[in-house]
């Protein structure tokens, strides 16, 4: 059965290098899409080189996306604080959301019965002996930070999910499922698009590189992707990041009540035997020698 998978790109080229590499003899095709605007609405130009990827050129689908939504809110001089901070939030996501479900353009020539894999860039199944058995398959995946060997052993991470593209109503619904398989008794579920029973979720599901940047670009991230109003909140600088880092401290707390601070004030993180990681980044440990600790 033929895996489609669809991700977004910003500009993280050692982790696409990664990610192409260890899913290539699973996936029939790549899908790509970058957009000309970040979450927080600024223009950006398009990084991503077909020439950098070549191997993989037969494979990828890459789709640019120019135009913004159109169904941003205004946020006027008038609106109190707390007005404006919420149409900020809500326009990240809409931007953010918009971007993933302009992924169905690169699908319209794949059958009903392919499978679509939905994630982000740095969220890498496992697909070795992946065998799809219910509706919806949720990746619940070991957390990376900084470097491509610290792991957050206390929080397991489930970005990337899987369906039948007949199934499929958007890639954004894709990623909106919840972790948890529903009773059949839950009535509710009939009439959500969050909720089901019919998943299966695979506990050894790969592996979440998140933040495996310079702490300038940690920096640039944090200030152009989905939750940047809340690390503008916080203060934190560049230092603050580079102090995170040499502490092995992660800068978002995952664990936080939605209204807490989340910023800074991560868990630890440790160091894990080498041979875990893909046979891709240990068959490659020169090439990545900068991002293992």
């Amino acid at each position: 059965m033929k895996i489609i998978d669809c991700f977004l790109y910003f500009d993280e080229d050692m982790l696409l290098d990664i990610r192409l590499n260890i899913l290539n003899k699973y996936v029939s095709r790549f899908v790509i899409c970058e957009a000309t605007f970040n979450h927080k609405g600024g223009s950006k130009k398009l990084n991503f080189d077909i020439n950098k990827f070549s191997k993989f050129k037969d494979k990828i689908i890459y789709l640019p996306l120019e135009n913004s939504p159109e169904n941003l809110s205004e946020v006027k001089s008038s609106d109190t604080l707390e007005e404006k901070n919420s149409k900020i939030l809500d326009n990240a996501l809409i931007r953010e959301n918009s971007q993933r479900n302009f992924l169905t353009n690169g699908l319209k020539k794949n059958s009903d019965e392919e499978l679509i894999l939905v994630g982000d860039l740095d969220e890498i199944p496992n697909l070795n002996n992946f065998e799809y058995k219910k509706k919806i398959t949720i990746f619940k995946q070991k957390m990376f930070f900084y470097k491509l060997n610290l792991i957050y052993p206390e929080f397991s991470w489930t970005g990337s999910k899987i369906c039948k593209k007949k199934h499929l109503i958007s890639p954004q619904w894709l990623r909106n499922i919840k972790t948890k398989k529903y009773p059949l008794w839950r009535f509710d579920t009939l009439f959500s698009l969050k909720k089901y029973h019919n998943i299966e979720i695979i506990k050894d599901g790969g592996w979440h590189f998140t933040n495996i940047k310079s702490p300038e670009n940690i920096d640039h991230k944090m200030k152009n992707f989905l939750h940047h109003l809340e690390y503008e909140n916080s203060g934190m600088k560049i230092d603050d990041i580079k102090k995170s880092i040499s502490e092995k401290k992660i800068i978002y707390d995952y664990f936080a009540d939605k209204k807490a601070d989340k910023i800074n004030n991560g868990g630890k993180l440790q160091q894990i035997n080498f041979k875990e990681l893909p046979d891709y980044i240990v068959n490659n440990k020169d090439k990545f020698k900068e991002w293992i600790d």
